[in-house]
Formats: structure tokens, C-alpha cells, sequence
């Protein structure tokens, strides 16, 4: 369903009709989802001019449409996700380059991310960790907070880790917050403050311009009068791991 909304080919007349439906009751579904691949873009492009050659995608979903191994040609890139029908198609998406691999894991298992990646990756250099519109989709009762923690500790300096998470709150008082329905069961999602989502950096400090729209993140162009705003927040953040 993201690679149709993303304007792909991989995918199935069911997709697309979700995705038709889904348009009609969110009309900013599709435009987010394509705010949320340019920034990824973006930070790939960013993350490799600092000199990062490898990059860790967690929660990837199917590796289409610029992802990070097109931008990044030169890199070594694993993409990472528990989704045994994604698990299914990506090798045939990926091919056998052997710059770009599949690992069938759960993010919130940072030890099994961490061994299938360092298949792949030499950990010991710097990483590129995409944590890119999912963390949402955790509530906190999985403890994505410890899982990243985890992350971040084991990377070594020089690395960097890009997030973007949807808010209500992008422009409120942090103290201010909204719980979506459903956000009390295991599956459901979270809908955080920008202070939440920038713990989730940890010591890390963020990139210029820091954690922002993800539209506004260093745009590839100045915004235009009569630039269409997206209703939602979807917030975005590139930090640095510094030597201790």
C-alpha cells in the first residue's frame, strides 16, 4: 500500500483500492506519506555527505520507490522489518547486488537487529539509522524507548540516527498532549509531544535545523507563496553520535 502511495508499481488492485478508500476519509494520507519518503531522501543524502557509508532501516516496510540503497548507490544498506510478507518480496526487489540486504526482525529486538545487520555492516564504523514514520505505531507499553536506547549505545561515534514521527502536537505546549484511541493496546500507536519524540535522540545532538516539520528539514527548494501546508505533523530529526 506505500509503494502506491509513493506512486510505485509493487503492488496489488487490493492495495490500491485500500489506499483509494483510505484517501477519501484522510485526504492527507498520500501527501504525508510522500512529505515522509523526501525526508528520508534527504537525510540519506545528508548522512552519506558526512562521510557515512552504511545504513541501518528499521521498520522499512518493502525497500521501493528511493529508498535508501537508490540514493545512496554507493552505500551498504540493510533494510530491517518483522513482516514476513515484506520478508517475502524484498530479495526480489533488492536482487543481488550486495550492496543492499533483508533482515526478518523486530526492531524492539535490538540484539536480533543488531546480529543480522552486522552480517552485512561492519558496526564498528559509523551507521545511518533510519527510524522513519514508525515509532508512532509503538505505543510506549512495548517500550520503544528502551529499544532505541539500546540502539543508540551500541553505535559508534560518528553515527546517525534520523527519525520521523507524526504529531498532534507540533504546534502546542509540549506540557499538552492527545491519546488516540486504541493507544493501550500492544498494536496500537502513540500520538507524542515533540519533547517525547526528541528523547528518543537520547544525548545525541540534532543536526541544524534541529527537530522540525519534516517539510521544513532542509527543503530541497524554498517554500513558495501558496505552498500547500500539510494538515498533520509529521515532525523530523537527523542526530549525531559524538565521542564520549
Amino acid at each position: 500500500m506505500y509503494d502506491y502511495m509513493l506512486g510505485g508499481k509493487d503492488n496489488f488492485a487490493v492495495d490500491r483500492l485500500a489506499i483509494e478508500q483510505l484517501a477519501e476519509l484522510i485526504p492527507e494520507a498520500v501527501p504525508l506519506a510522500r512529505a515522509n519518503r523526501a525526508f528520508l531522501q534527504r537525510a540519506v543524502r545528508y548522512v552519506a555527505a558526512a562521510g557515512v557509508r552504511q545504513f541501518l532501516d528499521l521498520g522499512s516496510g518493502l525497500p521501493t520507490q528511493g529508498s535508501a540503497h537508490e540514493v545512496a548507490p554507493d552505500a551498504r544498506v540493510v533494510y530491517v522489518d518483522h513482516d514476513p510478507v515484506v520478508a517475502a518480496h524484498a530479495g526480489a526487489l533488492l536482487g543481488h547486488t550486495g550492496r543492499a540486504a533483508f533482515v526478518q526482525a523486530d526492531l524492539l529486538d535490538p540484539a536480533a537487529v543488531l546480529a543480522g545487520a552486522g552480517r552485512f555492516l561492519d558496526l564498528r564504523e559509523p551507521v545511518g539509522v533510519l527510524l522513519v514514520s514508525i515509532l508512532h505505531f509503538l505505543p510506549d507499553a512495548a517500550h520503544p524507548q528502551r529499544a532505541v536506547a539500546a540502539l543508540r549505545e551500541s553505535l559508534p561515534p560518528g553515527s546517525h540516527l534520523v527519525i520521523t514521527h507524526v504529531t498532534s502536537m507540533g504546534r502546542l505546549e509540549d506540557g499538552e498532549r492527545y491519546r488516540g484511541a486504541g493507544t493501550d493496546d500492544p498494536g496500537g500507536g502513540t500520538d507524542r509531544t515533540p519533547a517525547e519524540i526528541r528523547a528518543f535522540f537520547g544525548d545525541f545532538p540534532l543536526e541544524p535545523p534541529g527537530l522540525v516539520q519534516a517539510v521544513d528539514w532542509r527543503p530541497d527548494r524554498p517554500k513558495l507563496v501558496g505552498d500547500w501546508s500539510l494538515p498533520s505533523s509529521l515532525m523530523a530529526g537527523i542526530g549525531k553520535k559524538l565521542p564520549r
